[in-house]
């Protein structure tokens, strides 16, 4: 037996029960995953409310990193012993050892630690389809990231910094500006005192910017917009405040013709080769110190509800992993 968070109905973090599951071995196709780390991502609150379904019961938990212990008929890529990493469907992470397709699945570099491979793979293979494939960002761009003390925001200010990129990003509180600012955002705002829109045209002398990488949702929506040049892209990729209302075409045409787009990891990396680019993209910034991974908060995997608890507060910057 093994220890694993299930749950029986969507709701508050008091519906993840933390209990004993029997893994079994793997079928063709998949394989059997010894955690060493597992990531927590925004997208678990998700499935944990129900706004995105899954059939009940169910496990929660999108990224993990550890060893190979099996592999079912017609698995390859991947062997027994292989430190391997993942962010992929179904849910399931939020267990010491899980069954898993092996399609999600692909070796870590030595150079690299479990933690850091659980606490970035979303988060960074989030971070460089936004970058690199979505809005491709080129030197010289000067692009708005929202939540930019947050998981994905604090590669994504990185990666963009190191692209030639200036960088705008909103945070919650002075302290999220500073740790924004020390991983390369250029001018942190904080959106609880100034008007994030007033500030960007500010700081791009009226001009707009042609991309503004939005996670939070409803309440940034209109405001998001604003910020754009004409033929701007606004580039949805979140909802931490709330699904946004049926999208108003006039609303892009009046404000000069933009683009809106609402992407998904799981989109971008559906095919083999996509996912082997996009992992190794991610593996050389790291690798390289272009980009570092920041692993603020660490929590047992039994305390996954108060981890839970406080991502959805905010209390949480950066990186966040349960440990088995």
């Amino acid at each position: 037996m093994s220890k694993a968070i299930r749950i029986n109905q969507t709701g508050g973090p008091e519906v993840m029960q933390y209990v004993d599951v029997e893994v079994g071995e793997p079928g063709p196709g998949e394989a059997r995953v010894r955690h060493h780390a597992i990531g927590l991502n925004y997208i678990d609150v998700y499935f944990r409310t129900g706004l995105y379904p899954q059939p009940l019961p169910a496990g929660l938990g999108m990224e993990g990193a550890g060893v190979v212990e099996a592999v079912g008929e017609g698995v390859s890529h991947v062997k027994v012993g292989d430190r391997v990493a993942y962010a992929g469907r179904p849910p399931g992470a939020y267990a010491q050892v899980r069954v898993m397709p092996a399609a999600f699945l692909v070796v870590l570099p030595d150079a690299l630690s479990f933690e850091q491979g659980a606490a970035m793979m979303l988060q960074g293979m989030t971070a460089q389809y936004l970058l690199r494939r979505t809005y491709p960002v080129k030197a010289g761009d000067t692009v708005l990231i929202h939540a930019a003390a947050g998981g994905v925001g604090l590669i994504a200010c990185q990666w963009a910094k190191a692209l030639g990129a200036t960088v705008i990003g909103t945070v919650g509180s002075d302290a999220k500006a500073e740790l924004a600012k020390a991983n390369g955002c250029d001018h942190p705002i904080v959106y609880t005192r100034e008007n994030f829109v007033e500030r960007v045209k500010e700081i791009t002398h009226g001009e707009g910017v042609p991309v503004v990488y939005d996670s939070i949702g409803k309440d940034t929506y209109f405001g998001s917009l604003d910020c754009l040049r004409p033929l701007g892209m606004m580039v949805s990729f979140g909802s931490a405040s709330g699904p946004l209302d049926p999208i108003n075409v006039p609303d892009l045409v009046s404000r000069g013709s933009l683009f809106f787009t609402r992407p998904t990891l799981f989109s971008y990396i559906a095919r083999r080769a996509d996912l082997e680019m996009t992992a190794r993209e991610l593996f050389d910034v790291v690798i390289g110190g272009q980009v570092k991974i920041e692993i603020n908060q660490r929590y047992a995997l039994a305390d996954a509800a108060q981890a839970h608890r406080d991502l959805e507060s905010r209390k949480t910057t950066g990186s966040t992993i349960l440990l088995p």
